[in-house]
């Protein structure tokens, strides 16, 4: 039986991979892929970019969600950066001067870590050291003498009033520090009675010589206060040196592995200077053993002497490559922690932490543009920082911070030498290039992943292996040659292309994982194509819901879809519903009137605001081809309306136009359309048929619908031409067209659409045409 004119064999329909063109037999023979898949022009870019010392030269890596586009350039950066020198360690150190005000200092490499370590190993040390250095006996010694010297000098002059005091009869008494007079009697001093018993002249002339020795003694201890401040010197003297003496080896120690950095050394020379208030404020009395006061007094010293270490890095670890999943200002920049209700005046390095900038400084940061550009503090501050070429930790406004917050810490801003990687979609881009004025000049370099790569013997292979990389860390079972191939068909149809593979590794990577639920459900070895099958037949069962409810109401009639007779001015035409993650066609009846008027071709969609653009110039453009094709030597006196019956939603998308036409055309005629088949396809105003999005779907949703009915051998889906190549169909469509139970038709112009829902030569249908319009010209001249 010959094939009918514009169709389709079934070889066409799809493209097959055999696995005898694949050069294994499973991917346990394969090792995992080294290198970036079909993405040579991303990589170049990046390449460029990371090799441009030039400030601005930051990426902003485009593609469509789903094809890698983040772990790919992760992956880039990383092999890129393992073999870099590391950057500089970052720390801050408090200064004793300023304390609101810690120094930023740059370290080697590794340095860091050790230096915060060797701080941490000092205070310890002088835990150890002090207050046990002042329980020295030549220490006890020294302080007794100073102490028996301020004593020497207070006995002489009390006992110098005590003598004027006998002369004169009276006793003086020493209570500790408190000196008091009494009278003598007969050797021995009065009691209160005697004294009480004692002339009236008696007892005044013992007051006025009372006050006369007071005098004298005030007189001989003038000079007390100096003698203290004599002793206190001699002793903040005494405590200073013996500090010094018992410190020394400890800066000693500290300094002498970076005898090479002069900030440290100055540092440590600064520290040794205030040393002596620390031992005083903290460490100069024994305060016992509770544990909870020692560590208390630790923590207080590592406040004061403990810098803030930024970043760190290892030596041999190469540059970091770092992603930042939520790019708020605090995890960027850092923050200050404001000091404890305790401690509230207090002020320390400690209270830094760093930011992801502070981690990827020297190497590469990753963040996600949607994220970042949302961020009304982080964009700018970052945009900020890479122009200025400072990183700055400065406290959020007050508003995004929750209320008023106080800055208690101004740390000074370190150089900022960081790859930015922006991972966002192209019409981002394109946004952020129209209406950001900074963005182009801190964006140079455009990484452009591709959505697609050729399906090739090349990567094929390639694909195995990438599929093998992913197998191991997943836990999957190894991979057969034809599981493989299931794979490359899955990715062709996600391509919408038979000689190409969509690059959206995650999706296929999802079913990969779903078929090894198969394959352990099965106990077998591999993934073979079958686990693939069902895998994605389970898929489309999970998501078939609103799918079938669409096609038992037209099962039930609710909507009038027909599959098989004559109808006039009726058309089915084939639609694309999208409901989160679900995709799928459904048939749409269209249908025309017409009539003799001035009104030309109604869009009722359009008239009712459910027609978007695309489809309002989809209409505008079959009635410009309506005149052109039929009423060059007459008016177009018309009045035509065109719908799509039973759609309640907006329609956009210019791929009905074909079915609009043919509906249009069959209406000003009166020739019957075949209701067996249904038509996708846009229209230029040359009557040129062009390719439309969404082929696989249409077709298949209108070859449900015909085997649910039963197949009658003439059911069919014409399509345009130029979408043959977007065929990646399902095996049971591909074999009902091999059994001659289903056609797919394509066709070049409107003309062969024509033919072939009219069943009648386009040249009788088009003369039909020119004259019933010249019947219309003519009734509306008349009329006028």
């Amino acid at each position: 039986m010959s094939r009918p004119p514009n169709s389709l064999p079934a070889a066409a329909l799809k493209t097959v991979i055999s696995p005898d063109d694949l050069p294994f037999a499973s991917t346990a023979e394969l090792e995992p892929l080294d290198h970036i898949l079909g993405q040579q022009r991303a990589q170049e870019a990046i390449d460029v970019g990371l090799a441009m010392r030039r400030p601005g030269y930051n990426l902003y890596v485009m593609g469509d969600p789903g094809t890698g586009r983040l772990s790919l350039v992760k992956r880039l950066l990383e092999r890129r950066a393992a073999g870099q020198p590391a950057p500089s360690d970052w720390l801050y150190l408090n200064r004793f001067d300023n304390p609101r005000e810690p120094v930023a200092v740059s370290l080697p490499a590794g340095m860091g870590r050790r230096f915060a370590a060797d701080i941490e190993t000092f205070v310890d040390s002088l835990l150890a050291t002090f207050p046990a250095a002042f329980d020295n006996p030549a220490y006890q010694r020294r302080r007794t003498a100073i102490d028996r010297e301020f004593s020497r000098r207070f006995d002489e002059a009390v006992e110098a009033v005590g003598r004027k005091a006998e002369q004169r009869g009276i006793l003086l008494f020493r209570d500790g520090d408190d000196i008091s007079f009494t009278p003598r009697g007969d050797g021995a001093p009065l009691d209160e009675a005697a004294f009480a018993a004692l002339p009236e002249a008696k007892k005044a002339e013992f007051h006025v010589q009372v006050r006369e020795l007071e005098d004298d003694l005030h007189e001989a201890l003038l000079e007390l206060p100096q003698w203290k401040r004599e002793a206190t010197e001699s002793l903040r003297a005494l405590n200073r040196e013996t500090i010094e003496q018992a410190a020394a080896p400890l800066l000693s120690r500290l300094s002498a592995p970076y005898a090479g950095c002069a900030a440290l050394i100055a540092h440590i020379a600064v520290l040794g200077e205030h040393l002596d208030r620390t031992v005083a404020e903290y460490l100069l009395d024994d305060r016992g053993q509770d544990p909870r006061e020692e560590a208390n007094r630790r923590n207080q010293l590592l406040d004061r002497y403990a810098p803030c270490l930024l970043v760190g890095h290892d030596r041999q670890g190469g540059t970091p490559v770092l992603f930042a999943p939520n790019p708020s200002y605090p995890n960027l920049f850092g923050r200050i922690e404001p000091p404890g209700e305790q401690d509230a005046s207090h002020a320390h390095a400690r209270l830094i932490f760093p930011g992801l900038l502070h981690q990827a400084n020297g190497g590469c940061l990753i963040v996600e543009a949607e994220q970042l550009v949302g961020d009304a503090e982080a964009w700018p501050a970052l945009k900020r920082a890479l122009k200025t070429g400072q990183l700055r930790i400065e406290p959020l406004p007050a508003d995004a911070a929750g209320g008023a917050r106080v800055q208690t810490l101004l740390p000074a801003p370190i150089p900022l030498e960081v790859k930015l990687a922006l991972v966002g979609t192209r019409d981002l881009y394109y946004l952020l290039e129209a209406a950001d004025p900074d963005f182009k000049e801190l964006f140079r370099l455009p990484v452009d992943f591709d959505d697609h790569f050729p399906l090739t013997p090349e990567s094929m292979l390639d694909f195995a292996r990438l599929i093998k990389s992913q197998v191991a860390p997943a836990g999957h079972g190894e991979v057969s040659a034809c599981g493989i191939a299931a794979l490359l068909e899955y990715g062709a149809r996600l391509a919408e292309h038979q000689s190409r593979v969509s690059a959206r590794m995650g999706d296929i990577c999802e079913i990969l994982a779903e078929a090894d639920l198969e394959r352990r459900r099965e106990a077998a070895g591999t993934i073979r194509a079958e686990h693939v099958r069902r895998a994605l037949a389970a898929r489309e069962r999970r998501l078939d819901r609103l799918n079938q409810e669409l096609l038992d109401d037209v099962m039930e009639g609710v909507l009038l879809i027909a599959t098989e007779g004559e109808k006039i001015g009726c058309v089915n035409g084939l639609t694309v519903l999208e409901a989160g993650e679900t995709c799928f066609a459904t048939p749409a009846r269209i249908t025309a009137t017409v009539s003799p008027g001035e009104r030309g071709v109604v869009d009722i969609e359009r008239e009712v605001e459910l027609g978007q653009a695309i489809h309002s110039k989809g209409v505008l453009i079959l009635s410009g081809y309506l005149a052109f094709r039929y009423a060059c030597d007459f008016p177009l006196a018309l009045s035509a309306h065109l719908a799509i019956e039973q759609s309640y939603g907006y329609i956009d998308g210019d791929s009905a136009s074909l079915g609009e036409f043919c509906a249009l055309v069959s209406a000003l005629t009166g020739v019957p359309i075949r209701q067996s088949l249904a038509v996708t396809g846009s229209m230029n105003q040359h009557g040129d048929v062009q390719a439309v999005g969404g082929v696989n779907e249409k077709i298949e949703g209108f070859f449900r619908l015909c085997r649910a009915r039963g197949f009658t051998g003439g059911q069919g889906v014409i399509i345009p031409a130029g979408n043959v190549r977007n065929l990646m169909l399902k095996t049971e469509v591909v074999d009902a067209v091999s059994e001659e139970r289903f056609v797919v038709y394509a066709v070049h112009t409107v003309d062969e659409a024509l033919e072939l829902m009219t069943g009648k030569a386009a040249r009788t249908v088009n003369r039909l045409a020119v004259s019933r319009l010249k019947a219309f010209a003519d009734y509306s001249e008349k009329k006028a």
